[in-house]
């Protein structure tokens, strides 16, 4: 029900933003739900990367983003973005959006979203 898209290559400094849209058959709508990014590098389990709730309000990163990504939501076109900025190698990984209920001070947790994406990669490098 969900989508991710605007990974790619990037160089180590670089930007990229990240999308989450709902898919476009499907009839669902993001609006219902709080919104997590979360990532999945190889041989890693995959980790909460940022949450936002349902109106935008309240946001919360991991320690490893803070400072370089901003999460945001646009209600009209039913969208939540994760601008990646300052990118390092070590965030090299497969992103994914996922829509949920619960968006707390710790971050986004993977048992607390129901609507997984299929990722779209991000590969920082040289």
């Amino acid at each position: 029900q969900v989508v991710e898209s605007g990974g790619g290559l990037v160089q180590p400094g670089g930007s990229l933003r990240l999308s989450c849209a709902a898919s476009a058959a499907s009839g669902f709508t993001l609006d219902y739900y709080v919104i997590g990014w979360f990532r999945q590098a190889p041989g890693k389990e995959r980790e909460g990367v940022s949450c936002i709730s349902r109106n935008g309000g309240r946001t919360h990163y991991a320690d490893s983003v803070k400072g370089r990504f901003t999460i945001s939501r646009d209600s009209a076109k039913d969208t939540v973005d994760l601008q990646m900025n300052s990118l390092k190698p070590e965030d090299t990984a497969v992103y994914y959006c996922a829509a949920g209920f619960r968006c707390e001070s710790y971050g986004p947790r993977v048992d607390d979203y129901d609507y997984w994406g299929q990722g779209t990669q991000v590969t920082v490098s040289p």
